[in-house]
């Protein structure tokens, strides 16, 4: 066992502060990671506010790790002293469960063991997340980074990147396709990226004309303004694919009016009740609406593989970890373009 800095949340109401940890010792089948960077994900809000009821105190969140390796397990050979690693939402499952068979192990039927906020299958209490010293992971949840891609930039990577990658690649979009990403924010403007290098038509779809500057600029195409019915009409019924990026309940019908007979909207970004949809806008055209989540650890390292040979990674601001609580706050009013990094080295000098 081993104590390290970390910071943490011990209520809904408390601010994250200095915490001190522990760590088990690495095993086996261990590698122990020095976290040099740590994304700040809208699900770290999600939890230190409980907003989804079952956050679990103290709060230590992040699920957006790049680190280096530190030392290894005498039954890891994937991995040595000094390798460029990643560590996303998962960092363990059952391993025996038809999805797990499929790689499939963020939809573990026994429970995967997500980063933070999960049972500690070791130490028991909880895990505890990236906005940490150092994290020890089993070689099978460790992903490996291109050497060649900006590692602090990668690091939203592993969740922004793979929520976004993963119903792109599912859905099979291709190079030609007309894909509409629904929202500019921490995950759409990933899905411009990936949508765009993937060969697609891609178009922004937004409320805010002021977006379109951006838009283009992250790879899109077309900027399509939603609350534009003329715009609206012009391009209903010609999307092969839409990646719903938006955070909160919201209409789907409108969108729904977009898709081509046979295609699908895949929704990403709200975690709650949707408004009503009108079952015409689906019958009529033999449409779907599907839901996705992250992707298992072969899928992100085919992500983080992809993002390399295309050299995709997010737009980011960088932060120290002392400053954590004023970009919760800017995070909560969306004023990030557009996902926020903490440089780790600030919690190890403090």
């Amino acid at each position: 066992m081993m104590k390290i800095k970390a910071y943490a949340a011990a209520s809904k109401e408390a601010d994250l502060k200095p915490f001190e940890l522990e760590r088990r010792d690495t095993l086996d089948d261990d590698v122990k990671i020095d976290i040099l960077f740590c994304g700040v994900c809208h699900s770290d809000l999600h939890q230190v506010r409980n907003d989804w009821k079952n956050s679990v105190y103290p709060v230590v969140p992040g699920h957006e790790i790049i680190g280096k390796v530190m030392e290894v397990g005498k039954n890891v050979s994937k991995f040595k002293t000094g390798d460029l690693v990643g560590v996303g939402c998962l960092v363990d499952s059952c391993h025996t469960c038809s999805a797990c068979k499929d790689d499939l192990e963020q939809f573990c039927e026994n429970g995967a063991t997500f980063t933070y906020n999960s049972k500690d299958k070791h130490l028991g209490g909880h895990t505890f997340g990236g906005y940490s010293e150092s994290i020890i992971v089993d070689q099978q949840f460790v992903l490996k980074v291109p050497e060649n891609l900006d590692a602090k930039a990668a690091a939203p990577l592993l969740c922004a990147g793979i929520t976004t990658y993963s119903p792109l690649a599912h859905w099979g979009v291709k190079k030609g396709d007309k894909v509409g990403v629904i929202g500019l924010g921490g995950l759409g403007h990933m899905g411009v990226k990936f949508a765009h290098a993937m060969g697609a038509h891609t178009v922004m779809i937004t409320t805010s004309p002021s977006k379109s500057e951006d838009a283009k600029a992250l790879g899109a195409d077309e900027v399509l303004i939603s609350k534009d019915e003329d715009q609206m009409k012009k391009h209903a019924g010609s999307f092969d694919f839409l990646l719903n990026t938006i955070p909160v309940g919201h209409d789907m019908n409108p969108y729904a009016n977009l898709l081509k007979r046979d295609a699908t909207m895949v929704i990403v970004g709200a975690v709650e009740p949707l408004d009503p949809l009108h079952g015409g806008s689906l019958i009529m055209g033999r449409k779907s609406i599907a839901g996705s989540l992250i992707g298992g650890i072969k899928e992100t390292q085919e992500m983080l593989d992809f993002c390399g040979e295309h050299n995709v990674v997010s737009d980011i601001e960088m932060i120290d970890i002392q400053n954590i609580n004023d970009a919760y706050d800017r995070l909560q009013k969306s004023d990030v373009k557009y996902r926020f990094v903490i440089d780790m080295k600030s919690l190890k000098e403090s």
